[in-house]
């Protein structure tokens, strides 16, 4: 083979050699960019699924919630006041009684209305829904809660709020049936960049063995990590419960 053919032969592999590269880059590219839009899709249903599912857990803890009240607390607010209303056909004196005792229920029912009401659920901040959860525990004396916000309240989306209340929510639910807890202490501190959280109980803790931690725990890190969140759960027994947890606004 002479120079002018070899000449030749390199003038059509090289083309074909970059058409060929072309073709094989093109092609990882694509594989690439279908395997990121398969990955954020399924990422989105996941989203979508977590999002669903925490909106029916919270509906049915609600739903729970005005259950106990209706029966625990205002059920029995009526039941005094019927009682007293017997009495005071005797003692009139006691009809100042009453009118207080009915005035107590008609406020538990207005601070229940907030929880019935579903398009008004919705419209709570944070921070608000929140505070009708600690509000509640300390109406009910299920336990002593506080909540502390430190900072510049920022508006969370309304998607990604629920999920980081339905985490929340969970942790205050373990803390009540079994931690034996007598204070709960929920402090929210804004910065410009970040949210954190930290809601504290001194109960009675638990181990690596615990139901809570192998089930609990992940439903609540899995839903931390859909909303770009970092979320640790501290506990030792006889030395109480402590959940910390990032959320990152951009």
């Amino acid at each position: 083979m002479d120079e002018k053919e070899i000449i030749v032969l390199m003038a059509i592999a090289i083309p074909v050699t970059l058409v060929i590269i072309v073709i094989v880059l093109f092609s990882v590219f694509s594989n690439r960019k279908n395997k990121l839009l398969k990955e954020q899709e399924e990422a989105k249903k996941s989203f979508e699924r977590e999002l669903a599912e925490s909106q029916i857990e919270m509906r049915e803890e609600t739903l729970r919630n005005i259950s106990w009240e209706l029966h625990d607390n205002i059920g029995q607010l009526m039941t005094l006041a019927k009682i007293q209303s017997q009495l005071a056909v005797d003692q009139p004196e006691l009809l100042a009684e009453i009118s207080d005792t009915i005035g107590q229920g008609i406020d538990e029912l207005r601070s229940l209305s907030k929880l019935i009401n579903p398009e008004a659920l919705k419209s709570l901040s944070l921070v608000e829904a929140i505070t009708l959860e600690i509000e509640r525990f300390n109406r009910l004396k299920f336990i002593t809660s506080t909540l502390k916000v430190n900072g510049a309240v920022v508006p969370l989306e309304s998607n990604k709020q629920v999920i980081l209340f339905r985490i929340l929510q969970e942790f205050f639910s373990n803390t009540i049936k079994h931690s034996k807890a007598s204070n709960l202490t929920v402090t929210l501190d804004y910065t410009d960049n970040q949210l954190t959280i930290c809601a504290k109980d001194d109960g009675i803790g638990f181990d690596d063995n615990d139901v809570f931690l192998g089930i609990g725990l992940k439903n609540m890190k899995t839903r931390a990590k859909l909303i770009n969140s970092t979320l640790s759960i501290n506990s030792k027994r006889e030395q109480g419960t402590t959940l910390h947890l990032n959320y990152n606004f951009t």
